[in-house]
């Protein structure tokens, strides 16, 4: 007769069943951590975890911020404050070309081109617009101008119609060309230069001489190195000059020709080492002529000492090397010799 299995046999293999199927489960549910979890590799999903306080990222970000400050926000800062940054004075009326200017510039070249009738109303037309602000440029052509038409109006024997500066004057006995000149107030030096007067004793009486209205001024530019010559306020002409060195500065301030300081090669005592030159010392530093000033006013005021002179270092003209006075070429020295009047010619030195 055929056996039945027992229950306790039934039991187990359900028991075995149902082990296997929590194995199973328990497979699966390993399987979905290890494939959604922590664990996971899918990089779509990492790259939303925030980085730690302390990341790398932080300092980049400083970076990129300080690229940004410094770029673009400066350029927005600085450009609204330029003129704070660069105060140079803003172009003013003596820096921009002058319109006006430079058509009486045409137009007094023009006249000048003339003849002897133009030449006049082309010298005060050009000297009352030097007078005017205009740029530099333009003010350099005007001078050039006028210094060119002083060898038509006045380093000659001729007297042009309408001309309030110059005029005849016919001789009478007993006259000196030093006397006519200090009535004028001019050296009798140009008197004899103008008039082709080879000795002052050669003046004769019943001749009619070109005469000059003095005085004759100057004005200093120590920013410039230049001297600005003129007949009473008419231009005459530019010279090019040596000044005081730093600590010997030549003063500014008002000067004047000093009675009996016109001189011709004077010895000179340098004040520096007490060594006197002479004229005919090899190494000679004053030129061939000495204009002694007493000051006026100014940093000028009761200064002595100064002149202005020749020198033996024409290289240093337009530079500050003196001890204090006026240099100049000895051509031109002699030409300032023979325009500056003692006791009513006056040199102004401004910055």
């Amino acid at each position: 007769m055929a056996r039945h299995p027992s229950k306790p046999g039934a039991a187990r293999a359900a028991r075995n069943l149902m082990y296997a199927v929590l194995l199973a489960l328990l497979l699966a549910s390993a399987g979905i951590f290890f494939t959604h979890g922590p664990f996971s590799r899918d990089e779509s999903k990492s790259t939303d975890i925030a980085p730690p306080p302390d990341a790398n990222m932080n300092v980049e970000v400083a970076q990129v911020n300080e690229t940004a400050v410094l770029l673009p926000l400066a350029r927005a800062e600085i450009e609204p404050n330029l003129p704070q940054v660069a105060p140079a004075a803003p172009p003013g009326p003596t820096v921009e070309p002058h319109p006006a200017a430079a058509e009486l510039i045409a137009e007094t070249t023009a006249l000048a081109s003339e003849g002897a009738g133009g030449i006049i109303e082309a010298r005060n037309r050009l000297n009352e617009v030097l007078q005017t602000p205009m740029s530099p440029q333009q003010r350099a052509l005007v001078k050039d101008r006028l210094s060119e038409l002083t060898d038509k109006w006045l380093f000659n024997r001729t007297v042009l119609p309408g001309d309030e500066l110059c005029g005849s004057y016919r001789v009478k006995p007993g006259d000196a060309l030093s006397i006519i000149g200090g009535r004028h107030k001019v050296p009798y030096e140009i008197l004899m230069q103008i008039n082709n007067i080879s000795r002052p004793e050669a003046l004769q009486a019943g001749e009619t001489i070109k005469v000059i209205n003095g005085p004759f001024r100057a004005t200093v530019h120590r920013s410039t190195f230049t001297m600005d010559v003129y007949l009473q306020n008419t231009f005459v002409s530019s010279f090019p000059v040596g000044l005081g060195k730093p600590g010997m500065e030549t003063p500014t301030g008002l000067w004047r020709v000093k009675h009996g300081g016109k001189l011709i090669k004077p010895n000179w005592t340098n004040p520096a080492d007490g060594r006197t030159y002479h004229p005919q010392d090899p190494d000679y530093p004053l030129g061939s002529r000495w204009i002694g000033l007493e000051g006026l006013s100014g940093a000028a005021k009761d200064r002595t000492g100064f002149a202005i002179h020749g020198t033996s270092k024409p290289e240093q003209i337009g530079t500050a090397g003196s001890q204090g006075c006026i240099r100049t070429h000895d051509v031109d020295v002699v030409l300032l010799y023979n325009l500056l009047f003692p006791g009513s010619s006056l040199v102004e030195v401004v910055d």
